[in-house]
């Protein structure tokens, strides 16, 4: 009996017609890397797994099919260049097919068998088995796919990356338990940001991963998972949105507990679907509002936020395997021409996007603020804005980080620098208290301490207790002239302090 599972999570039923399209024609230009690229199968211990097909009780360790581009050496062997058949293989062993012969491959997952797509399989793509890795560490980019779908969904896409010097892991999208979702999405969302997090630890076994610059790019489904993830993992440092889900089910985001808005504090952009038409709207019961509404958008104020609107795309084709092999819905897609053009701008503005912010390149910055007509977009085929991220109020472990960068040193106009752009920054007189006798009593930074002192008692000139502070700082030094100068100060503000004048007998006898 034929398998038809679900490759990723539509937002629209269709009816279909056949397309051309070829991998030629998207026409990516790639960068100066040739691409290698591995294929392994390993495993997450901390986590069970039933493979579904195997129709056992037997429980095991989570595996983890590991897909990964990368800037290569030059190739030796052109007979290790990949087709897309290649590719496919991986998805029948990520679908726990792995003994399905090759000619039933189409038909049997989600393509039907025409002659256009029996075609696509022969195709060569950019990418090389057994190729050695480039010299240098690249920054890293870790793909989540759609619902259900493979590690090489998007597969041109990783290539075009890896060839202008990225490094780029996937692992297909998995249910908790086995291979497919249940019912319970707040759980398949962890359980896909869980993925996410054991794959930024295994790309750090690789020497030519640079880890201190990880971004996260997500399709559908994915973005939800990414999302989560970013916000407990500050080694995340970029999010690329392929359409994803958090703009579509932002309620589903709310429902986990590691979720929250604010604590979004890195670059984001989301390249979203076309406006839905009304017909596809009216037949597919869909809410309206999916063409305006993102509250996630809306509640991002810690970075930079871009959203980019793509007018020949729908969903399906934000992915290689959408492009090439998804039957088209007549009621509302584009040309294959169109979809491949749009395709070929996605990534054009992925790549842009890591380059401006993981790279720190002011060209591909420049391209992003641009409108798409003056980077040669044609009219029309892109909405874009972007804001950016609101002037958040210091605290005072914000003054505390600059001032330990300074060695404490010149702290009253660092704190006069910072009022003029936070007026709310606010020095507690305990916090500052505290912090210079953390420091004073510390061998090395005593004399660091002694400054914090200063400048509390520069702002809060009729506390005794931070003048008698001060004073056991100066003698914690043995500075004795100073320490009694502070301690009468200390007196003088508070007749009272016991402290002040059990230590004034003791100095002054």
């Amino acid at each position: 009996m034929i398998l038809r599972a679900v490759l990723i999570l539509i937002l629209l039923q269709t009816n279909h017609v056949f397309g051309q399209t070829s991998l030629k024609q998207i026409d990516l230009t790639n960068g100066k890397h040739k691409v290698g690229f591995i294929h392994y199968t390993t495993a997450d211990s901390t986590r069970t797994y039933n493979r579904i097909y195997d129709y056992t009780n037997t429980q095991i360790a989570r595996p983890i099919p590991i897909s990964i581009w990368y800037p290569a050496d030059q190739v030796k062997d052109e007979s290790e260049q990949i087709t897309v058949l290649n590719y496919l293989e991986i998805l029948k062993e990520e679908e726990e097919w792995e003994h399905l012969p090759n000619e039933q491959i189409l038909n049997w997952f989600y393509y039907a068998n025409t002659l256009a797509n029996q075609k696509h399989l022969k195709e060569k793509t950019t990418a090389y088995l057994k190729a050695g890795f480039a010299e240098g560490k690249f920054p890293v980019v870790v793909y989540t796919p759609s619902f259900q779908a493979s590690s090489i969904e998007n597969f041109a896409l990783c290539e075009y990356l890896a060839s202008h010097g990225y490094v780029v892991i996937s692992s297909p999208s998995r249910g908790t338990e086995n291979r497919w979702f249940g019912n319970n999405n707040p759980k398949e969302m962890e359980t896909q940001a869980r993925d996410v997090e054991f794959l930024v630890k295994e790309i750090s076994k690789f020497p030519l991963a640079n880890t201190d610059k990880i971004s996260v790019m997500g399709f559908s489904f994915g973005g939800l998972a990414n999302i989560l993830a970013q916000t407990r993992n500050k080694r995340i440092k970029v999010i690329v949105s392929l359409d994803g889900t958090e703009r579509y089910q932002y309620t589903l985001l709310t429902k986990s507990p590691f979720f929250d808005a604010a604590k979004i504090d890195v670059p984001y952009i989301h390249m979203a679907q076309k406006d839905i038409p009304e017909i596809v709207l009216r037949e597919d019961n869909i809410d309206s509002v999916l063409n305006t509404r993102f509250d996630l958008y809306d509640s991002i104020s810690k970075s930079k936020a871009y959203r980019l609107k793509f007018h020949d795309l729908t969903h399906s084709y934000f992915s290689t395997l959408g492009v090439l092999f998804q039957q088209r819905d007549t009621r509302q897609d584009k040309s294959d021409a169109e979809i491949m053009e749009s395709y070929k701008w996605v990534s054009t503005y992925a790549l842009n996007f890591l380059n401006a912010y993981l790279k720190n390149d002011d060209r591909a910055l420049a391209f992003l603020e641009n409108n798409p007509s003056d980077n040669g977009v044609r009219e029309g085929l892109i909405s874009h804005t972007y804001r950016e991220p609101k002037p958040e109020p210091l605290s005072f472990k914000d003054f505390n980080d600059l001032a330990s960068k300074q060695h404490y040193e010149n702290l009253y106009e660092l704190y006069q620098s910072l009022k003029q752009t936070s007026s709310s920054l606010e020095l507690p007189e305990g916090n500052l208290n505290t912090l210079g006798l953390q420091l004073v009593f510390n061998p090395e930074t005593s004399e660091q301490g002694i400054n914090v002192f200063l400048l509390a008692a520069k702002l809060y000139p009729n506390s005794a207790n931070l003048f008698d502070s001060l004073a056991e700082g100066y003698l914690y030094l043995g500075n004795k002239e100073k320490a009694i100068e502070s301690f009468e100060k200390s007196l003088e503000l508070n007749a009272q302090n016991q402290n002040a004048i059990e230590r004034l007998r003791q100095l002054k006898h």
